[in-house]
């Protein structure tokens, strides 16, 4: 899988997908540039009277319910019916899940509308796996990644989507398939929206291949060694931020490879 990860990479930067955000308002400008770097064409929009022609051109739907609302909401699951009719991948990102019924509840909706790929915390992932009983600080995770990998695999088996568990540990489940990676740096839990970055690179990563379950590992791989490789040259969050641009968009073959820390095995 190594050598396809890296014509991934290669893949979105030669055919600039086009990634349909409908994001979290926090992050936007982040997302954005985060996409820029690795190749990708990002395009935000919450207006429901463009959703048919967008879905039409673009080749990815990114949903992110951070700064989500009803009316949103309802706009948001027209967007993936759209975008669903015409057999186009799209990503979920249940930020807060957990945090309140309301997000809960309106993460599940969605989850239930089947997407590719669900990338949470694993608090989130633990709170879907278990209706809204298990109960996260908002946007952040106090459990450890590899205490999700039972929800993320009922999540993965229950709704036939591809789960990514973020934590010290990134954990992407398909089926009995189970990939980790291991690289990372705990300062990246200092830069608001990483986690929505790499929701919005595995849109952009599955946009280029059918292969999803791949795909999603690209994406998660590549963020997290850039993560690592941009905290030796950082001195805090805010050039850990600008580091980690400026890796997505430069960062060669043998940087990835020779530090890609990542192990592959079928569950019981």
């Amino acid at each position: 899988m190594v050598n396809n990860i890296c014509k991934n990479i290669q893949h979105v930067r030669l055919y600039k997908p086009l990634v349909w955000n409908i994001t979290n308002q926090v992050v936007m400008n982040n997302t954005a540039n985060a996409l820029l770097a690795i190749g990708a064409l990002p395009i935000m929009s919450h207006e429901k009277a463009e959703f048919e022609d967008l879905a039409n051109i673009a080749n990815v739907l990114v949903v992110n319910i951070g700064t989500m609302d009803d009316a949103l909401f309802e706009s948001t699951k027209i967007a993936c019916s759209e975008i669903s009719a015409i057999a186009k991948p799209w990503v979920l990102d249940p930020v807060g899940a957990g945090a309140s019924k309301f997000r809960t509840s309106k993460a599940l909706d969605l989850l239930k509308m089947r997407p590719t790929v669900v990338r949470g915390n694993a608090s989130e992932i633990m709170a879907l796996a278990n209706a809204g009983i298990s109960q996260s600080k908002g946007v952040d995770s106090y459990h450890h990644s590899s205490e999700a990998l039972a929800s993320g695999k009922f999540l993965a088996d229950k709704f036939q989507t591809i789960v990514c568990i973020s934590g010290a540990v990134d954990f992407i489940i398909c089926g009995s398939e189970i990939t980790s990676i291991k690289n990372g740096h705990q300062l990246m839990t200092q830069v608001t929206g990483l986690g929505c970055t790499a929701t919005a690179l595995i849109g952009a990563f599955v946009s280029v291949n059918d292969h999803f379950y791949e795909a999603a590992v690209t994406a998660v791989a590549l963020l997290s060694v850039v993560g690592e490789l941009a905290e030796k040259r950082a001195s805090g969050p805010g050039t850990l931020q600008t580091n980690i641009l400026d890796l997505l968009y430069s960062i060669t073959e043998k940087e990835f490879l020779t530090n890609l820390k990542k192990d592959s095995y079928e569950s019981a």
